[in-house]
């Protein structure tokens, strides 16, 4: 609409001014004379109302959708293109028209002033409608369409002017009847136009080949009309003067477009340095951030500590309250450490739920000071609609002092935060220079572990299960030991923990499975009425092939199924209790029995004991040497310690035989006995041992007779390895716990 209106307004202006001219010539004697006063008034003013009709019709040619989009540099780029061109086509008109140039010499007619004006503005319409067309393409033909009625508009009404002016009424009626041939174009095209596509509205170039084309042509007429002895009058002056203003122009609003271009490259340089160092979710810096600024400060040798922290328990948020909270959680932790630095250093986020804290000029007290600040700071409730999430976080700390460049500074404090999650999380700790020692050690006990059953570096050793008082064996644990030729012993509590973090605990578990089986195998055939047991880690527990792994090895060792004990840490039942139940129920279903190991240690309740498909529960040694034993509830009982008879009856009502663990001295030996609790296992009965040594103590136990003692205490051999047993048969003892399996299991 806001193009339509001018174009109407001008077609309008131009149809009175055409029309007052047909009025004219038939009310005008036609007396030739085109100097006559009545014609040359009423050519002036129809010449006025041609050139407002003009004026009126470049500005809507300008409004047109697809001719600059609305925008004010286009559309000034757009107009003075358009006067260029208007320029040109007017001083070529006015070299032809002009003496001593005249195209049709002796007969070329004398033009009034009045059309002098409309003259121009009809060039500046044609200029207007050639650079429309050129800039819209074979896309804009509606625009081409609408520039041609345009043309032919303007120049109807300026045709009319001259007619009237040079008493031609022939002319007056030409233009007349071309009038309705323009307005008819005018309006196709402008529907055409309005129906261009948006994507492709606007103009089509911003090169300056509008305006130099334009100086050429005015070039070649000026040197034509000047070879022919023409003079340039102050019309000539004039429009040379506005060719070259609007070449200036045209050179200014360039420069405007690369300065527009450079800001706007700028501000885009600006934008994408700071998202490559911004963290979209926080706000806070990012890896990249902190390590340029990391290496600044190193290289400036500045003084200062660098703090790593990582959120304990985030992934439960996630997988409890979902993805959406976490980020909340984690924008509020970047808010939170903004907080507390307050433009005091640098906080960045590194990724998922580790963050890093660069503190400058930071000593070692104001460091721990600020760590223990910032612990309290993250570790209070963050606030949700549906209640408030409780997160911690572990706080790694290093100097500067103790690395000379950036990757052992970042190294330093990710030891540290390790650290501080294997001390239990939620505390903060300081690099100090073991964690090289223990890094270094760790690194190259997960390389040797890659080949250690390869290399035959394993070996088992098997702790007694005796029965009590008579401290005779009836069983053994078998526990695995690794002897390295360079590092020596590595301690079980080093390796194995450090095989499930490596993936190498099932690994490690399928050769203690199998060479125990097959020492139980070799005690068997021998005639030893024992059973072995197993640990199993809870990695192994929830693979899926570890029952068939069982059941394979039972088989290829022709072991009886009872005779093996697989030993469940509480740990697993803490994990999923309804996956444990199923595993456990389909290693029971191939006739092995299950030990619930370290019971007491702080992780199931009695009530699950109800639920667990196990046949053995072992009691923790922490019950077992539990402080002050109580007196007696019964006259002639001895002191007793009451958790360990609390279990002792839970697990004989339930059918379950019980196995005291850490037995270390005679006085546990009693409680232990006193509770009822016929079996035991710890230092006091023997340390892990070889399978031969265990074998001579079988052996020994079944060729030994006598009568049953009472609380028999062992008395140690040489080495304090292993007790010298009593004299005692020892099959029954047996025999007990595998009917207590039966009784379960039916």
């Amino acid at each position: 609409m806001r193009a339509y209106r001018p174009i109407a307004v001008g077609a309008g202006l131009t149809t009175v001014a055409v029309l007052v001219a047909l009025v004219g010539v038939s009310t005008l004697a036609d007396t030739g004379d085109p100097d006559q006063p009545q014609r040359l008034l009423l050519a002036t003013v129809v010449a006025s109302g041609g050139t407002a009709g003009g004026l009126a019709l470049i500005w809507g040619l300008l409004r047109l959708p697809g001719a600059a989009a609305g925008r004010t540099i286009p559309e000034l780029r757009h107009l003075l293109d358009s006067l260029a061109v208007g320029a040109a086509l007017w001083l070529t008109g006015w070299v032809l028209l002009a003496p001593p140039t005249r195209l049709l010499g002796a007969a070329t007619p004398t033009v009034c002033p009045a059309v002098v004006l409309g003259g121009a503005t009809v060039a500046v319409v044609a200029g207007v409608a050639v650079v429309t067309a050129l800039q819209g393409g074979w896309r804009r033909a509606g625009l081409a369409a609408s520039g041609a009625g345009a043309v032919v508009i303007a120049a109807t009404g300026i045709g009319a002017a001259t007619g009237l002016c040079q008493a031609w009424s022939g002319l007056v009626l030409a233009n007349a009847a071309a009038l309705p041939v323009g307005l008819l174009l005018t309006w196709h095209g402008s529907r055409r136009a309005g129906r261009v596509d948006g994507a492709n509205a606007g103009p089509g170039g911003r090169g300056s080949g509008y305006v130099f084309l334009p100086i050429v042509v005015i070039a070649g007429a000026g040197i034509y009309h000047a070879s022919r002895g023409g003079a340039f009058g102050t019309l000539a002056v004039v429009v040379g003067g506005v060719e070259g203003f609007v070449l200036v122009g045209r050179q200014y609003l360039a420069l405007l477009d690369v300065r527009g271009y450079a800001e706007r490259l700028a501000a885009s340089e600006a934008h994408f340095r700071n998202l490559a160092h911004t963290d979209p979710l926080t706000g806070l810096a990012n890896r990249r951030a902190l390590l340029q600024e990391l290496y600044e400060w190193v290289a400036n040798e500045r003084p200062g500590g660098l703090i790593a922290l990582d959120l304990d328990g985030f992934k439960t948020v996630n997988d409890m309250r979902g993805h959406d909270v976490g980020d909340a959680v984690l924008i509020e932790v970047g808010r939170r450490l903004a907080g507390v630095l307050d433009g005091a250093g640098l906080a960045a986020r590194l990724g998922g739920d580790e963050f890093a804290v660069l503190l400058p000029a930071a000593d070692a007290q104001e460091a721990r000071r600020f760590g223990d600040r910032l612990l309290q700071v993250l570790n209070a409730p963050y606030p949700h609609e549906l209640g408030p999430i409780y997160v911690s976080a572990s706080i790694g700390m290093a100097s500067r002092s103790t690395a000379p460049d950036v990757p052992t500074l970042l190294r330093n404090a990710d030891l540290a935060l390790r650290s501080a999650k294997q001390r239990g999380k939620n505390r903060v700790e300081r690099y100090d220079v073991s964690y090289d020692q223990a890094q270094r050690r760790r690194v190259q006990l997960e390389h040797e572990m890659r080949g250690v059953v390869d290399r035959g570096e394993l070996r088992l050793v098997f702790q007694p299960v005796v029965a009590v008082p008579s401290v005779r064996p009836v069983g053994a644990e078998a526990l695995i030991r690794w002897q390295h030729p360079e590092l020596g012993k590595v301690p079980p509590d080093e390796f194995i923990p450090l095989a499930e973090e490596c993936g190498m605990i099932n690994r490690l578990g399928a050769w203690v499975l199998d060479q125990a089986c097959e020492q139980l195998a070799s005690w068997l055939a021998q005639g030893h009425d024992v059973w072995v047991s197993v640990n199993v880690s809870p990695h192994e527990l929830h693979d899926p092939g570890y029952v068939r792994q069982v059941d394979e090895a039972l088989r290829r060792h022709r072991v009886p199924p009872q005779r093996l004990v697989l030993e469940v840490t509480e740990h697993a039942v803490a994990r999923d209790l309804a996956e444990l139940i199923r595993r456990l129920k389909a290693l029971r279903a191939t006739g092995v029995r299950i030990a619930m190991d370290d019971f007491g240690a702080g992780y199931s309740s009695l009530g699950q004991l109800r639920n667990l498909p196990i046949d053995i529960l072992k009691i923790d040694h922490s019950l077992v040497a539990e402080q002050g034993p109580t007196a007696p509830p019964l006259p002639g009982r001895r002191a007793f310690a009451p958790m360990v008879d609390v279990v002792m009856r839970l697990g004989h009502q339930l059918g379950l035989e019980v196995i005291a663990e850490g037995v270390t001295n005679r006085s546990e030996l009693a409680v232990v006995v006193e509770a009822g609790c016929r079996f035991g296992q710890g230092a006091l009965f023997g340390w892990g041992v070889p399978a031969e040594h265990l074998a001579a103590m079988l052996q020994a136990a079944t060729s030994s007779g006598g009568p049953h003692g009472g609380v028999a205490g062992p008395r140690y051999q040489g080495d304090g390895s292993s007790p010298a047993l009593p004299r005692h048969s020892y099959a029954q003892d047996v025999r007990s716990v595998d009917s207590s399996h039966e009784m379960r299991q039916a």
